[in-house]
């Protein structure tokens, strides 16, 4: 057999690994979410959001003690920077929805620090808009699956879905599992995050996947776990590139952007990561171990070993 022309990394020899270090972090992810729970903004469970600008140099600290001392349990202070010119200010989340306690409470805090009332914003949100927005969110996941296992079933095969779906879940698992740790709120806009890190995790599983059909296409004297692996090596470097291009513009969002585009970049910021590795780490690997199975692949499998050999000079070209 002739020489490479290159070095292929062996990335489906530690599938073992991989799939360790997937089922540590979804066992993580689902100890943390029942122990801990998602901390749901208003937009999910009801409540008030009261919004104040230019604050100087009062803390997070201060900022709650005044909404406790005023009659608010757990509020949930975050602090903002304004873009324009720099001032520190808050957003403070209660569970208030009736809006004559919760503007007593905005009055209380506001004479406690010496603010304009006037200056002080207040969104309230009832809880029977929170019920439709989680109702809505929920359909969106179940719809978006469905038609990922319809579309990657007609354009290549059912396993292929399957394992597209399970990529999926872990990723969304664990970025939960993140949320839950961090007790980081989980607003539309990380909704809107999860959903679109679905279509980028998808389009990286999709690119191996045709990948692999293509090689299977003009390949005979491998199995089926060396022609993946040979796959994954050719995407690899695009994979790369296309995280990189997509994460750069994130990371500026999450550390230059406002509260709500770092609500959403910061669940983009995981995703991107995490879709990228799992298409290479889990989605490749495991469905090399489910086709190896078939029979067609098996015989090939218990001819040429069920370890990973090399391509030939000619085949790379080919590729």
């Amino acid at each position: 057999m002739a020489r490479l022309l290159k070095r292929e990394i062996n990335f489906l020899k530690y599938r073992k690994a991989f799939f360790i270090i997937a089922a540590t972090l979804i066992l993580i992810a689902l100890v943390a979410l029942p122990v801990r729970g998602l901390n749901f903004g208003i937009e999910f469970v009801g409540g008030s959001s009261v919004d104040f600008k230019d604050t100087g140099a009062i803390t997070e600290e201060q900022m709650r003690d005044a909404f406790v001392s005023a009659g608010s349990e757990a509020p949930i202070v975050q602090s903002t920077t304004s873009t324009q010119d720099g001032t520190r200010g808050f957003i403070v989340r209660i569970a208030e929805t009736d809006p004559q306690v919760t503007n007593e409470i905005k009055a209380q805090v506001a004479a406690a620090f010496g603010l304009d009332i006037a200056s002080i914003e207040v969104n309230i949100v009832g809880p029977g808009w929170g019920q439709q927005v989680t109702r809505t969110s929920a359909i969106a996941f179940i719809v978006a699956i469905a038609l990922i296992i319809i579309y990657i079933a007609i354009r290549f095969e059912y396993k292929m879905g399957v394992t597209a779906v399970l990529t999926l879940i872990h990723d969304l698992v664990i970025i939960l599992g993140v949320y839950a740790i961090l007790g980081r709120e989980v607003t539309p806009n990380v909704v809107a995050a999860l959903l679109t890190i679905m279509g980028y995790s998808l389009y990286d599983t999709v690119v191996v996947f045709h990948r692999i059909n293509d090689n299977l296409a003009t390949t005979a004297n491998h199995s089926f776990m060396t022609v993946a692996n040979h796959s994954v090596n050719q995407v690899f470097t695009r994979t790369i590139n296309t995280t990189l291009t997509s994460l750069i513009p994130v990371l500026a969002m999450l550390f230059f952007g406002g509260e709500t585009l770092r609500d959403f970049a910061f669940a983009m910021a995981i995703g991107l990561v995490l879709g990228s590795y799992s298409s290479i780490a889990l989605a490749s690997p495991f469905y090399a171990i489910w086709k190896q199975r078939e029979p067609k692949y098996k015989k090939l499998a218990g001819k040429y070993g069920e370890g990973l050999d090399e391509f030939t000079v000619a085949e790379q070209l080919g590729s």
